[in-house]
């Protein structure tokens, strides 16, 4: 199956004209930058995350990013996940630090079981975790035999595309190599930068900007996760070549890293894009 370069930009263009309405409960360390990187997308962000308002909440939103890194308002998660899964809005997942306790362990299990997410996505380690493979990562970051590579690439497409198939969700590995399956077709996105892992929160600010291109693209989430974490990477590039010629850090990189997709054009996201389509 094809997967045109302008499918990219279609996402995008999509996300900017139907300015979509995301409702985030995300963690209190990134709950700002995540609230950023839609306004910088062209969507809106809700923060509402009580347990008694987030029914009401995704009723009039346009999607929803559940961000395990808020460990405690998991029951809030649950209710607006099966609100929105009846009325037919898509919710995203990021299971932050998956495998790292057993609490997070059991409240990843429970909201698999509860709601029905359009997309996953998270590192190596917190994405093998859902997968039962038992990694844990170090902290909230991911485990050095976790990460994927070129060698293990078989391996890891093996592990994305079983747990797709298994959850009905576009799982989506971020990486020095990004891999996106729906579990019959998957991709590898090359680009992104070091700088990215310097900084809190840009796992998380991904994960919002997939829910704003899947919030928009509702007919084709693989295609809205594949163009977010691609212009995640392009902007990621931009951002680190403004730090390298302004002889700043992490901290002025973050708020280059927010202008680049508030100024990511069409044009180069196309540019800027590298992937491979693997079927099966």
């Amino acid at each position: 199956m094809a997967f045109e370069k302008e499918i990219f930009a279609e996402r995008l263009r999509r996300v900017r004209e139907r300015a979509p309405l995301v409702q985030c409960i995300t963690n209190f360390v990134t709950v700002n930058d995540c609230a950023n990187i839609l306004l910088a997308a062209g969507a809106s962000p809700t923060m509402a995350c009580h347990i008694d308002e987030v029914e009401d909440a995704i009723a009039g939103a346009d999607g929803l990013v559940c961000n395990l890194g808020a460990i405690e308002a998991v029951e809030a998660m649950k209710r607006a996940g099966v609100r929105a899964n009846i009325l037919g809005k898509p919710v995203v997942l990021d299971p932050v630090a998956a495998g790292g306790t057993a609490l997070r362990r059991a409240k990843s299990a429970e909201l698999l079981e509860t709601v029905r997410f359009t997309a996953i996505r998270g590192n190596a380690s917190e994405i093998a975790a859902l997968a039962g493979q038992n990694r844990t990562g170090s902290g909230v970051d991911v485990g050095a035999a976790d990460v994927v590579t070129r060698e293990n690439l078989d391996s890891a497409i093996e592990m994305v595309s079983g747990l797709a198939r298994r959850t009905g969700a576009v799982i989506a590995i971020s990486g020095a190599l990004d891999l996106i399956s729906d579990g019959a077709r998957s991709m590898v996105l090359e680009g992104g930068c070091a700088t990215m892992a310097r900084i809190t929160g840009s796992g998380c600010m991904l994960t919002t900007l997939t829910g704003a291109f899947c919030a928009a693209n509702p007919d084709d989430p693989f295609g809205a996760v594949c163009a977010a974490m691609a212009a995640m990477n392009v902007c990621g590039e931009l951002a680190e070549a403004r730090r390298l010629k302004n002889g700043t850090g992490n901290a002025t990189f973050r708020t280059d890293l927010i202008d680049a997709v508030f100024n990511l054009t069409e044009a180069q996201l196309m540019e800027g894009v590298r992937y491979e389509i693997y079927e099966g």
